[in-house]
């Protein structure tokens, strides 16, 4: 890290401490102005970026510019039957089904004719395998925006959002009771997405960062569905522990000092919402800077799919970035994995991904030695955005081996994330 850098980072700190304190003290007028800093004291690495970016484009322009990739970005329209699942504590979790069309069927005749005889003489064709999506924190559905639009037709699947994101309800243990969220809690939710929308059949689980740690959930809590439903599980971006240990690209002292402020400031602020909103989208050049260097990697990602990305992140309320906190400090599921161990498993997780280390992907692949190890070189946390046609093609791979495709199926390519292509 440059020096420059290294000095941002103390800014950072020094931000978050006095976002704190001026919480306390009630001045929420300037508590807004630099909650910006104080929510994303990570910025620290994106600073220098932001600076220059400042001193040669102007605001006006940079809105302009959103506004416009707004309206002509392409990402997060497909959509498919919706549905609403009910957690323990009531919350609504809102999920869609891509069913099989004849396009799918047509993949592989020989595999799907049989079913339809079966059909005709009075017999009930089997379940057809199911992939269930799990999106990470701060995202949602739509995050799986390009390997849905591959798989559309080619194999059954459940896109949903986890409480409080995307067109979920917000968690009624959270408004009610004033609890955090727990990993535990979203295991059990995402049991009854799979009730409500896939209650019988094969099922191949696919889960992204918090996605993934939702995964490994299910796994602690209902091995009974594993062992007799599921055939498959791709971990991707994700850790199964030791998360406190993580230090974001930032100087250890930094990061140290982060986490001793950054809790408390996420609970004020998250007390007072409102007020925290409109100070964030007064920086919104910051995080966009910040959302990028913690999301992607590569120099050249197509602006519409980074402002893409940025909207699902700036879409998730404060209050709900500060009720999932503390989960991941506590998130522990490292004997589940063995859950998965007679399993087709895909592990895979980007090089430089800043959020939950390549290293953690390596942890897990070293307890599944049967897992298939992806690491992608040029990619960060929202890998499956940076390069949509590798994590695709590892998923059809998956999916074939898991028996939830034909091997002949052809899922198509769909888009590049480069700077110097369309939208697919």
């Amino acid at each position: 890290m440059s020096e420059s850098n290294g000095e941002a980072v103390a800014a950072a700190v020094a931000s978050a401490t006095e976002a704190a304190g001026e919480v306390a003290a009630g001045g929420w007028r300037r508590a807004t102005g630099i909650a910006g800093v104080a929510i994303g004291v990570v910025a620290a690495g994106a600073a220098a970026g932001v600076a220059i970016e400042r001193l040669t484009v102007g605001r006006g322009m940079r809105q302009k510019a959103r506004l416009a990739l707004d309206s002509a970005g392409p990402y997060g329209g497909v959509r498919g039957t919706p549905g609403t699942a009910y957690a323990e504590d009531g919350t609504e979790l809102y999920y869609e089904v891509d069913d099989l069309d004849d396009r799918g069927l047509e993949a592989d005749a020989e595999v799907y004719r049989a079913p339809r005889r079966r059909r005709l003489f009075g017999r009930r064709a089997p379940a057809p395998v199911t992939v269930v999506f799990s999106h990470g924190y701060c995202l949602n559905q739509d995050s799986w925006h390009f390997q849905r639009a591959a798989l559309r037709g080619v194999v059954r699947t459940v896109h949903w959002d986890q409480r409080s994101h995307g067109r979920s309800g917000r968690g009624v243990a959270q408004t009610r009771d004033g609890r955090p969220v727990s990993i535990e809690e979203l295991g059990r939710d995402l049991k009854a997405v799979i009730d409500a929308a896939a209650p019988e059949g094969p099922i191949v689980l696919v889960g992204h960062s918090m996605g993934g740690m939702t995964v490994m959930a299910l796994a602690d809590a209902f091995p009974d569905l594993i062992s007799e439903r599921v055939v498959g599980v791709a971990l991707v971006g994700t850790s199964s522990g030791r998360l406190g240990e993580v230090n974001f690209g930032l100087p250890v002292a930094g990061v140290n000092a982060v986490r001793r402020v950054l809790p408390g400031v996420l609970k004020a602020l998250g007390q007072r919402a409102e007020l925290v909103e409109r100070g964030r989208r007064s920086t919104a050049d910051l995080f966009a800077g910040i959302i990028k260097r913690y999301s992607f990697a590569s120099r050249d990602v197509d602006p519409a799919v980074a402002r893409f990305a940025e909207r699902m992140i700036e879409s998730t309320p404060i209050d709900v970035v500060a009720e999932y906190y503390p989960a991941f400090n506590d998130h522990d599921k490292t004997e589940a994995l063995a859950r998965f161990a007679d399993l087709p498993v895909l592990v895979l997780a980007g090089v430089r991904d800043l959020v939950t280390p390549s290293e953690h992907s390596e942890a897990i692949a070293g307890l599944l030695p049967d897992a298939e190890l992806v690491l992608v070189p040029d990619a960060g946390h929202l890998v499956m955005l940076e390069h949509p046609e590798l994590v695709t093609d590892r998923l059809a791979d998956l999916l074939a081996r898991a028996g939830a495709v034909p091997a002949a199926a052809t899922v198509d390519g769909y888009g590049s994330t480069s700077s110097s292509a369309g939208p697919g």
